[in-house]
């Protein structure tokens, strides 16, 4: 383990505190947050995770030496002091709770949960107990996105539309679109700053797995943005963009080639340099408020699609 060194902040010169930590569900997810446990980058805050077991709905023993070990016992020992949540989006907000409440610091995989108050409440949790809440944002952290960012900041938008195609999802298990593909909103809001849904509409067709949710929004100098969610079964995932500014156009993302350091690696490091008190209060702040604002905006995008339903029933 390295002495991580902090410069600027008012905080100790080293730090080496080891942060006990659990992975609660063992999806896709959970098992790259696993490897990166306990492969963390050399002289990186990562070094100071130190994980502990694992807790999953299923019996599985070890999984690479590492431990499984009940939900009681994760919440329950003193030597855990941080959980990474990697189940099903319903599951967030309970997981959330029960470790907050439990005394423990918190990784939980985008979006935080399925409703905004319910967002709001954990978040006010963890500050009342004095405890980081990170919500894994890894859209962010892509070159891609860091590339585009870029080629953005500075411009004056006059419009644009960002459309994501994919595969269809088990809504019940990972909530309504504006929830499960709060990732394409969470770029629009940190590209283009504060949005107001101005109109939403959802088109299903369940007996081809196919659904397309059409979003209007208004930045805050009343330029229109259009985000498509659109899933069906067999169709590609991709992300097209077309953002017309007042200097010039950009209609392809960016070419860029990939970080040696994985995404998730990337999140857990800023996740661990939170737990050591390297990042300042201005960054925290900012970052609260934008995953808050998206869910409240991808709460009012469920309540205008399902408007009409309402109506007519």
């Amino acid at each position: 383990m390295s002495a991580i060194a902090c410069s600027g902040l008012g905080y100790p010169k080293t730090i080496n505190k080891m942060f006990g930590t659990v992975v609660v569900g063992i999806g896709i997810a959970g098992s790259v947050r696993i490897r990166d446990l306990l492969n963390p980058l050399p002289s990186t805050p990562s070094e100071h995770l130190k994980l502990l077991g694992f807790v999953s709905r299923r019996p599985l023993g070890n999984i690479n030496e590492v431990k499984q070990m009940s939900l009681e016992d994760a919440l329950g020992r003193k030597d855990v002091h941080a959980a990474v949540i990697s189940t099903d989006n319903k599951d967030h907000e309970e997981r959330v709770r029960m470790f907050l409440e439990a005394e423990k610091h918190v990784l939980v995989e985008y979006p935080l949960a399925l409703a905004a108050k319910a967002a709001r409440q954990l978040w006010e949790m963890a500050e009342q107990k004095g405890k980081i809440l990170h919500v894994e944002h890894i859209e962010l952290l892509t070159e891609e996105y860091k590339q585009l960012k870029k080629e953005v900041t500075g411009k004056e938008l006059v419009k644009g539309t960002l459309h994501f195609t994919g595969g269809p999802l088990d809504e019940q298990r990972s909530g309504f679109p504006a929830f499960s593909g709060i990732a394409r909103l969470t770029w629009l809001v940190d590209l283009f700053g504060d949005l107001t849904v101005t109109s939403a509409t959802r088109e299903e067709q369940k007996e081809l797995s196919y659904s397309r949710m059409t979003v209007h929004f208004q930045t805050a100098s009343k330029r229109p943005l259009t985000w498509i969610e659109e899933r069906a079964s067999g169709m590609k995932r991709d992300k097209k963009i077309n953002f017309c500014f007042k200097s010039d156009s950009l209609e392809n993302l960016p070419n860029t080639p990939r970080s040696s350091v994985t995404l998730f690696m990337k999140d857990q490091n800023l996740f661990a340099k939170k737990l050591m008190g390297l990042i300042s209060h201005e960054e925290l702040a900012a970052e609260k408020w934008r995953i808050l604002r998206c869910l409240d905006l991808a709460e009012e995008i469920q309540l205008h699609c399902e408007r009409p339903t309402k109506i007519h029933s």
